[in-house]
């Protein structure tokens, strides 16, 4: 039994279409990633590699920066965060 996987999901305040995603799991140790594409995930190396490369599967995501244990989402045009928060919470699963 582990600690259960939370997420915090806020909307920008800056930028319409950005989401961050606060866990209480670190996604990353001291360096920020950035990814543009599934490929910048390939090697799913670390959780911040093999969350990228969910989300791009997923669809609707244009860029992702991940620090710590925040991700943040720049969603593309048209497309709502509908169901990231669960896909972050599933990404620790394994871990249980």
């Amino acid at each position: 039994m582990g600690q259960p996987v939370r997420v915090a999901e806020r909307p920008s305040s800056v930028r319409v279409g950005t989401v961050q995603f606060e866990t209480n799991r670190p996604l990353t140790g001291a360096g920020h990633r950035y990814y543009n594409s599934a490929e910048d995930a390939a090697s799913a190396e670390d959780p911040a590699d093999l969350l990228a490369w969910r989300l791009f599967q997923r669809g609707g995501v244009d860029h992702i920066h991940v620090y710590g244990n925040v991700a943040t989402i720049d969603l593309s045009r048209g497309h709502t965060s509908d169901g990231i928060a669960e896909l972050i919470e599933e990404l620790f699963a394994h871990y249980r």
